[in-house]
């Protein structure tokens, strides 16, 4: 009945779609099908300073916590979803949000929207699941789920920064389409994965995308994961034109220390340029988080992005950034209190680089600098079922 629904709302400019960030772990086995239930409810709500002081209030080349110098609903999330098992095969979630990291996270630079994508920006999540009795369990997902693409997910609660990394803004938050998941033994797990394109509610062609992902833990702390994406992301799908992307995850958890390094590269021909030529994007970053004690937590991360035609930010730039954050996190019962500080600085150059800043440069054009510092203070508010 969900995916019924889902596919009456995006038919009319979506083929088969998917959506950001799948955890490689086998689903729980309850003791009765009723514990497979869940539901849940999220608020986040930011304050940024941004010391350019732009008169836009608004940080160039990114979708998230993008609205500066002023207090900001950056989300707000409520779902209810059912757990596979063995016990109880299949499984489903659905969720509604809003707020402003909701706004701009699931389209292309340079593409139309598709149709009712106003709407349809609205669904955290619709999907239906079913774990087949097949060898170990293949898990198969259909509708709008969490991207298999890479670390960071777009709300801030699953992240360990309170602002998302270069990368993660600009690759898939969800997709939609269908995943198969199966898990080869206690250590590997692989993923294919057929969906509608890069950004779910970007029109472009009316063809799929293909893509797959492994993740194999080469020691009890130590993971490897690669996603790669191959597909049509343009008005016209010659499959010169596609897009081929690759992400790299290899995350270390100790005991109080997560160590997580990521390196994206991606590359594609432009139809609508002379000479038809091609761009390449790159980016990385590496996270570190440290459990001090008792509710306190620090993290830094260091990173870059290089977008050396525009196609992916909108500028041709190269951006270098350090993000530190603290944080407080209280739990009680069902819900979970965090409150973050968190300053950044990154730095645009190239010749299309830089952020805003207070005045113009010529009527009607902000005024472009090449660096800027953040200071932003987040609260999490969050609640889940037992």
């Amino acid at each position: 009945m969900c995916l019924l629904l889902i596919w009456g709302l995006a038919a009319p400019g979506i083929c088969a779609q998917g959506a950001s960030q799948m955890l490689d772990v086998q689903p729980e086995t309850p003791t009765n099908s009723s514990s497979s239930w869940r539901y849940g409810a999220y608020l986040d709500a930011g304050f940024s300073v941004n010391f350019n002081f732009p008169d836009n209030d608004r940080w160039r080349s990114r979708t998230t916590t993008f609205r500066h110098n002023q207090a900001a609903p950056n989300m707000v999330l409520a779902y209810v979803r059912k757990d596979v098992s063995e016990a109880s095969r299949w499984g489903m979630e659905l969720g509604v949000q809003g707020g402003y990291d909701s706004v701009n996270f699931a389209f292309l630079q340079g593409e139309k929207k598709v149709d009712g994508a106003d709407g349809l920006r609205h669904l955290h999540r619709a999907n239906a699941s079913y774990l087949a009795s097949v060898g170990n369990g293949l898990k198969v997902t259909v509708g709008l789920f969490d991207s298999l693409m890479g670390y960071e997910s777009l709300y801030a609660k699953d992240n360990v920064n309170y602002t998302r990394s270069w990368i993660a803004d600009h690759t898939p938050y969800m997709m939609f389409g269908v995943n198969a998941a199966y898990p080869v033994n206690d250590r590997l797990t692989v993923t294919a994965f057929v969906i509608n394109r890069y950004y779910h509610l970007a029109y472009t062609v009316a063809q799929p995308s293909y893509g797959g992902k492994w993740s194999y833990a080469l020691t009890h702390r130590l993971t490897a994961r690669q996603t790669l994406y191959w597909g049509p992301d343009q008005t016209e799908a010659s499959p010169e034109l596609w897009r081929l992307y690759g992400n790299h995850i290899l995350e270390w958890k100790g005991d109080e220390v997560t160590i997580v390094a990521s390196y994206d590269i991606g590359t594609e021909n432009i139809a609508d340029r002379p000479g038809r030529p091609r761009t390449f994007v790159m980016g990385g970053n590496f996270v570190v988080r440290w459990h001090v004690a008792g509710p306190w937590f620090v993290a830094v991360r260091p990173e870059f992005y290089w977008d050396r035609n525009g196609r992916w930010t909108g500028s041709e730039q190269f951006v270098k950034a350090v993000t530190s954050t603290v944080e407080y996190a209280l739990p009680y019962q069902g819900t979970k209190t965090v409150v973050r500080m968190e300053h950044r600085y990154d730095e645009s150059t190239g010749t299309e680089g830089g952020f805003f800043k207070n005045g113009e440069s010529s009527f009607g054009v902000p005024k472009l600098t090449a660096g800027q510092h953040l200071l932003l203070f987040g609260l999490l508010l969050t609640f889940d079922s037992p």
